[in-house]
């Protein structure tokens, strides 16, 4: 298997203006000359920097590609159409909008994603923390938030905002009550309402958890999470004591999300293995709508909310194709497994899949970046 690296970016943190010549565009701003709109009549003109009228009609279609609206005011236009940025504009309420290149915005939706795979390599070193913060004596602070990052891990439970607990009700891990857990031995029931009004209701057995979770119900105050410092002092944790937390045991700039969006892919590869092999191509769009629904259900989100952020859309192109059973039963490089040992089989499939099929993504997409700088230099 091809072991080249999978970013679909270049390493080593590249400029905006390095990720705009990737994808074979020109990082630009508003601030530049730019084609103009204009009323005329019931529709508008447009004019070029130099105030002559665009009558060019490549660059009309381009330009009502962008569906502006109408109701927008000082709207800029990109005269480049290789410009990352191709428009912005005021809407209704004053506040900037912004068009962005078709190429600028797969580029960025792949830099997203991308990051999961550097959260996946990262997750052995971050359990192995977490299980020995677990073991540490008392309610210190690690220990407190180690057992909330094993729960988030485990039960895909939103991380929480106290915002929405005091506004909405709604309730993530950090923002729990004491009231919204039942604990008997070694199993922990959750109950409370989520983001969105969704009713969660789940359950899981872990002694050393359950264990965790009673000695922190059992600090006075409602919140459940809490711990407590070396002299004595009670302090809730919060979505930003996670994520730092996160910070410090993995080196990098990895969230409490993070969790959930490598958990969906996952879980959305592994319930389209199940379907038996389908015949045509509206049977496949079928099992993937029906994988997505359980995911979805499982993260407590809408299915096209699921589909869109929680999803990599290399697992559903590969099934639709029908490459993903074949690629997933593929052996896996005995060095990756070793590298990747505090991973599941089911993890360890996923990743290997995702970096063979990025890296040839990414060679694909660096030789047509190099055309298009190539032509436009040329």
């Amino acid at each position: 298997m091809d072991t080249a690296t999978p970013s679909p970016l270049p390493p080593q943190g590249p400029s905006p203006q390095e990720e705009a010549a990737y994808a074979g565009l020109i990082h630009v701003s508003d601030d530049e000359p730019g084609i103009r709109r204009r009323r005329a009549g019931k529709g508008f003109s447009y004019r070029w920097p130099d105030k002559a009228p665009v009558t060019e009609e490549d660059t009309l279609t381009r330009i009502a590609r962008l569906a502006i609206p109408p109701a927008y005011r000082d709207v800029w236009i990109c005269a480049d159409p290789d410009g990352h940025l191709q428009a912005t504009g005021r809407d209704a309420r004053g506040r900037k909008q912004y068009r962005y290149h078709p190429r600028w915005t797969e580029l960025r939706e792949g830099t997203k994603f991308g990051r999961m795979l550097e959260f996946c390599r990262a997750l052995p070193g971050l359990r192995e923390k977490v299980n020995g913060d677990l073991g540490l004596r008392g309610l210190p602070r690690e220990k407190v938030l180690a057992a909330v990052v094993r729960l988030l891990e485990t039960t895909l439970i939103r991380v929480g905002n106290e915002s929405y607990a005091r506004e909405n009700q709604s309730y993530g891990l950090t923002t729990l009550r004491d009231g919204h857990t039942e604990i008997d031995g070694s199993e922990l029931r959750f109950s409370f309402k989520g983001k969105s009004g969704k009713a969660w209701n789940v359950t899981l057995r872990d002694r050393r958890l359950a264990r965790v979770v009673r000695a922190c119900r059992d600090v006075p105050g409602d919140e459940l999470f809490q711990y407590v410092d070396k002299d004595g002092g009670r302090h809730a944790v919060t979505s930003g004591d996670v994520n730092a937390y996160l910070r410090a045991a993995t080196g990098e700039d990895f969230t409490a999300k993070d969790f959930r969006t490598w958990a969906g892919t996952v879980l959305a590869a592994m319930a389209l293995t199940e379907f038996e092999s389908f015949d045509s191509a509206a049977a496949a769009k079928r099992n993937v709508t029906r994988a997505i629904e359980q995911v979805a259900a499982r993260l407590g989100n809408t299915p096209a909310v699921c589909r869109k952020s929680y999803v990599h859309p290399e697992i559903l192109g590969a099934y639709l194709e029908g490459n993903l059973l074949t690629a997933l039963k593929t052996e896996v490089e005995a060095e990756l497994r070793d590298q990747l040992s505090g991973l599941d089989a089911e993890e360890v499939a996923v990743l290997a899949f995702l970096r063979e099929r990025l890296a040839r993504e990414s060679a694909a997409r660096e030789s047509e970046g190099a055309r298009r700088r190539k032509t436009k230099g040329g």
